[in-house]
């Protein structure tokens, strides 16, 4: 009897073992994975993060921090409201990856058996492989190392051996930490009477004359796509049949707002394209509301002006007079002193309201071009309405003024003025498009 209830005791102490084994939470089992979804588009050289997380000796030595950062969710960024409108591309953290990633601290950071997990991170892109064509500027620009924001327009001429479909495109920079935003323009130029070389390869539109801008207007005439980078975004995609198409010929200019430096740095930026070989049946329109755009005088209050030591709401309603639209993603922006920005569209007798998006607590460092689960229609004759409120106090740590003064939105909108933007990337609606999965394109 004895006998056997040792042999009990054993089998149970060794149950036991291999089954804490089994429940350790490791790197190579548990944590990587969680790091290559979440993380790595911004933790890689080049991106707009502090520090790479590639291998195990780059997360381990940041473990507590990391494990703080996540359980506080501070990181990964995600400013969007689930609870209104849900999102295909939230790179938020669900409990359970919390939870792993604080039971593999506590455990010590154990890294797990071999082989090793090998985070994958192709360079200079956030997409799922390597781009078909990147189009730079000519020459790294310098950065001068004197505190003033910079706007430069540069202009990069592209002829192609044909034309092509694009599946996805993304802003490329070798060193987004520099950089405030971008916007870029691809034009088509199929007159060959028109030089897309002869011209500027850049204007400075800070430092320079302005009007040396009027020597790019003739590749201007028409446009094939606009898109852009700011903070915390990464690529837009399309679902297969949807898309665009790079002309053959023609000019892309690429407006950089370099953010004040004391240090001279330099980047060299420009556009990464992936092309598919699936025909383009329908084409992704692209649609600029507020400041900037469609219905800027028509932003009640007037937001010319946002008055010092007070926190001041806008809004903006504008009917969607033309057609039906199939909404998949939408783009807001603001800057620095943003509190909250919300959008949505009403339509019909009931006033039936549709939630595009809402960010409560804005944050200029983390921005996001929010893609949608399935496509969002939006009926002709729906007002899209903006809602936006602007912390101007001393209140707010992120004021660029102190004390607090006017701030204006005009001109180049530098960090320190104001912006009230939606952007939306959209097709005519057709039937059916409800049931286009955003989530899985492949």
């Amino acid at each position: 009897m004895i006998f056997r209830m040792r042999i009990f005791l054993i089998l149970l102490f060794l149950f036991a073992v291999i089954s804490l084994h089994a429940q350790t939470v490791t790197f190579n089992k548990d944590i990587a994975p969680i790091i290559e979804s979440k993380c790595v588009s911004c933790h890689k050289p080049g991106e707009s993060a502090p520090f790479n997380l590639l291998t195990y000796d780059d997360v381990a030595k940041r473990a507590t921090f990391i494990a703080k950062v996540v359980q506080s969710k501070y990181m990964p960024p995600w400013k969007a409201d689930d609870t209104y409108t849900h999102f295909a591309n939230n790179r938020s953290l669900s409990d359970e990856q919390i939870k792993k990633i604080s039971d593999w601290v506590k455990a010590g950071t154990p890294k797990g058996d071999k082989p090793d997990y090998e985070i994958k991170s192709l360079d200079n892109t956030t997409f799922s492989r390597n781009p078909d064509l990147t189009l730079t500027v000519k020459n790294a620009y310098k950065v001068q190392g004197d505190n003033k924001e910079r706007f430069i327009v540069f202009k990069i001429p592209f002829e192609l051996p044909q034309d092509y479909n694009v599946e996805a495109i993304e802003f490329f920079s070798n060193n987004k930490k520099l950089i405030h935003h971008a916007n870029y323009a691809v034009h088509p130029v199929t007159d060959t009477s028109i030089d897309i070389y002869k011209t500027a390869d850049l204007i400075n539109l800070t430092d320079d004359d302005r009007t040396k801008y009027a020597q790019y207007f003739p590749y201007k005439k028409t446009i094939a796509y606009y898109g852009g980078w700011i903070p915390g975004t990464s690529y837009e995609q399309y679902p297969p049949g949807f898309g665009w198409v790079m002309p053959k010929r023609g000019v892309i200019l690429l407006t950089i707002h370099y953010s004040p430096l004391a240090k001279e740095a330099e980047s060299i930026s420009g556009i990464n394209l992936f092309f598919t070989k699936d025909s383009i049946k329908r084409k992704i329109k692209v649609i600029s509301l507020g400041s900037g755009g469609i219905g800027e005088k028509d932003i009640t209050p007037e937001f010319h002006n946002i008055p010092a030591n007070k926190i001041s709401t806008y809004k903006l309603e504008i009917v969607n007079p033309k057609e039906n639209e199939s909404v998949f993603y939408v783009w807001p922006h603001m800057h620095l002193i943003g509190k909250t920005f919300k959008a949505y569209a009403v339509f019909g007798k009931n006033n039936d309201t549709i939630p595009l998006v809402n960010i409560p607590d804005w944050d200029f460092r983390w921005q996001e071009i929010y893609r949608f689960k399935k496509p969002v229609l939006i009926p002709i004759g729906s007002k899209l309405v903006i809602e936006a409120s602007y912390d101007n106090t001393s209140n707010n740590p992120f004021n660029p003024n102190d004390p607090p003064k006017v701030v204006t939105s005009e001109g180049d909108m530098r960090s320190d003025q104001e912006m009230m933007t939606l952007l939306m990337l959209y097709v005519p609606y057709e039937d059916g498009d409800e049931n286009i999965d955003l989530d899985n394109f492949k």
